[in-house]
């Protein structure tokens, strides 16, 4: 999942979220996860992670939840993409139609 959040002029106070929102303590317990992580390009931030199911992406998002609000309140979602096989992504369509994101089919990758 990736997306990216315009900060309307907000940075240091998006910064201190941002850095609040990927504390270990609250990735630690996330079995799923694969990577995690923030770029900043000036008022554009950048937030790039992986996760082996549907379901590490949903348990991440239900762990997450009021940090991911409070960062909403300092930015606009300006895109939001899923990757993964397509049987994954079903199962995440109703979930996250409310974040409008854009759905990527895996169609060919190297084996980890």
């Amino acid at each position: 999942m990736r997306s990216k959040l315009g900060s309307r002029g907000l940075s240091s106070s998006l910064r201190k979220a941002a850095a609040s929102y990927g504390a270990p303590r609250k990735t630690a317990t996330e079995k799923d996860c694969l990577f995690y992580g923030f770029a900043v390009n000036g008022e554009e931030f950048f937030c790039r992670e992986g996760y082996n199911s549907a379901e590490g992406i949903l348990a991440h998002l239900e762990n997450i939840g009021a940090l991911l609000a409070e960062m909403l309140t300092m930015s606009d979602l300006t895109r939001l993409e899923v990757h993964g096989p397509a049987a994954e992504l079903e199962k995440l369509k109703a979930p996250l139609a409310h974040l409008n994101p854009k759905w990527f089919a895996l169609e060919a990758s190297l084996p980890l």
